[in-house]
Order: C-alpha cells, then structure tokens, then sequence
C-alpha cells in the first residue's frame, strides 16, 4: 500500500532533489506539491514545481500558497545558495502548465479531508502553509498521519545564524504553530542533515541511468555544490530535504528522540528550535502540555545515500 503524501515546498535545488526521489519511489503517492517562498519567491517556486513535474513526467497537481511570512519582515531569498532561478541559475524553460485555483492551505485541507487518516505532509520550506492550513480548519491536525519536516536543529548549529535553520526562521511564529499543534512532527533538521554528504561521483551515476531527472540535477546541483565546498570541508552538499523521503521509506535509518518543541519568535535567538527532552521538567512552563516532536539525531549516511540511488536508478 503505498503512503500518500503532499510535499510543501520552495524549490531550490535540494528541493528538486527530494521531490524527484518522491516521485520515483513506489512506496509513495505524491497528491500535489505545494508552493511557499523560502529559496524563491513563491511565484518562482510555484513555476519551479510545475517544472519539476514536467520534467518527471508526472501529473501532479500544484498549489501556490503564501508569499510572506505571517509576522516578521521577510527576509532575503539566499540567491548564493540556490542561484536566482533557484536551479543553480541553469536557465531552464518556462513550464508549460498553470497552478490550481486553490490555494495551497485550501489544497492541504480538501486532500487531509478527503483521506482523514492517511496524509502526511512533508514540508520543504518555511511552515507558512501548514500554519494557515491550521486557521482554516484547526481539526486537520487530528486527520493527518504525520507531518516531516525538514528544519530546525535541537543540538548542532544553524546555518542562518547560531542557532536558527533558515526554513524556520524564515517564518518562526507559524513554526511555532505547527510544532505546537496536536498533531505527530518528525523534526529532520540539521542535526542529521549534516552528517549526510552527497556529492558529484553519485549524481554522475544517477544522471547516467537517468537523463532527464539525473541530468537536471546534475547541472543545477553544481552552483549548490560549489556554496558548499567553499564554506566547509565537504566534497559536495549537505543532503537536506531528500533526507524526509528517505524516512518515509525507511525509518531506521534514522535515531531519533523525543520531546516537545517551541520556537523562539524575537530577539537575538529568533527562529532557535528549542527542544525539551521527554522526562524532563523545568521552571519553565513554556513546554508544558506541548506535544511530543520525533527529533531525528543521527543517521547512517551510507544505507541513506545508498537508498537514494537506488530508487532513482530503479
């Protein structure tokens, strides 16, 4: 029976990554990507996922959600990441499709209603959809499966600042939100996503036994590539949101522990996951009643990068 998922997203390149591994893997039903600014703008990043699923042949439908985080002022999009295209700056043709009318927390609530139960939502980007989806119909907390996210760090260091993963930062309140809702989070945040490295040897083999997906990523993995290798002492990048559909394919690749999460929303710590783990008490009140979030904390980067290959190559 295959696992039916909705991927929320701001693709950039390690997007495109995760999305084409989605949408290769038989064990996956993908029900629609939708759209967010992070990486791009969200009019970019909607283009970007109907190019995507022109390029894997998929039909799969496409919702543009929000454009701006829910409080804060919004904050660059990293172009020396991602490149401005968001693909490396590869200049890829327009996609021939259009979105879907409904927006991309509608889209969210219509597809959990319609399969109460059996929607997980894998988030890519900042949280500012599921958030929404949550102010339009607070009860889809309790109908999703589970929702996986990638972002946050409990214990390794941000990539934005100190202590602050761009995704969540990118939109902290509507974090927030979604870390405190009662609904089941699988936090895969930079804690493993920095212990998996992936780098040109496989994308060549990949492009190899895959032209058209393999070689897309290929050419516009080598921008992301090179804001990598420059900065750290790394042959490659680090393997960010594939990371989500390698545990939804296999969880035990993964260690993870428990405890609720808040995010802070101001000040020098804004966009911090700030992680109590379960068993714990303190002072504090501000975990207290919280749900439990799964926080992946290591990984076995070998059986991941290998499953990743094999299910593009199949």
């Amino acid at each position: 029976m295959t696992r039916k998922i909705i991927i929320d997203t701001d693709p950039g390149v390690d997007d495109a990554m995760a999305i084409f591994f989605a949408f290769q893997a038989k064990e996956l039903e993908v029900l629609g990507l939708t759209t967010v600014f992070g990486n791009v703008p969200v009019s970019l990043a909607t283009d970007n996922a109907l190019r995507l699923t022109e390029i894997a042949g998929v039909d799969v439908p496409v919702a543009e959600g929000v454009s701006v985080p829910s409080v804060i002022e919004p904050r660059p999009h990293p172009d020396f990441v991602h490149g401005t295209d968001g693909f490396g700056n590869i200049d890829w043709p327009a996609p021939k499709g259009k979105a879907v009318t409904l927006s991309a927390a509608e889209f969210i609530v219509e597809q959990v209603r319609k399969y109460p139960g059996e929607v997980t939502i894998v988030a890519l980007a900042p949280l500012g959809n599921l958030a929404k989806a949550l102010e339009l119909d607070p009860e889809i907390a309790n109908l999703v499966d589970e929702v996986v996210l990638m972002g946050g760090t409990a214990h390794e260091f941000g990539n934005v600042s100190p202590v602050a993963e761009a995704n969540v930062i990118n939109d902290p309140h509507a974090a927030d939100k979604v870390f405190t809702a009662s609904w089941q989070v699988t936090m895969i945040g930079l804690d493993v996503t920095h212990q998996v490295v992936i780098g040109n040897t496989i994308l060549e083999r990949i492009k190899e036994k895959q032209p058209e997906q393999g070689g897309f990523l290929y050419d516009c993995a080598q921008h992301y590539i090179k804001f990598y290798s420059d900065r750290f002492p790394i042959d490659g990048c680090y393997f960010h949101d594939a990371s989500t559909i390698a545990y939804l394919l296999d969880p035990s690749l993964f260690t993870l522990e428990r405890g609720p999460i808040r995010v802070a929303c101001e000040g020098i710590a804004l966009g911090q996951t700030i992680f109590a783990p379960e068993g714990l008490s303190y002072p504090e009140p501000h975990w207290e009643g919280i749900p439990s979030t799964q926080v992946c904390m290591e990984v076995d980067d070998e059986r991941l990068l290998k499953l990743y290959e094999e299910t593009m190559t199949a």
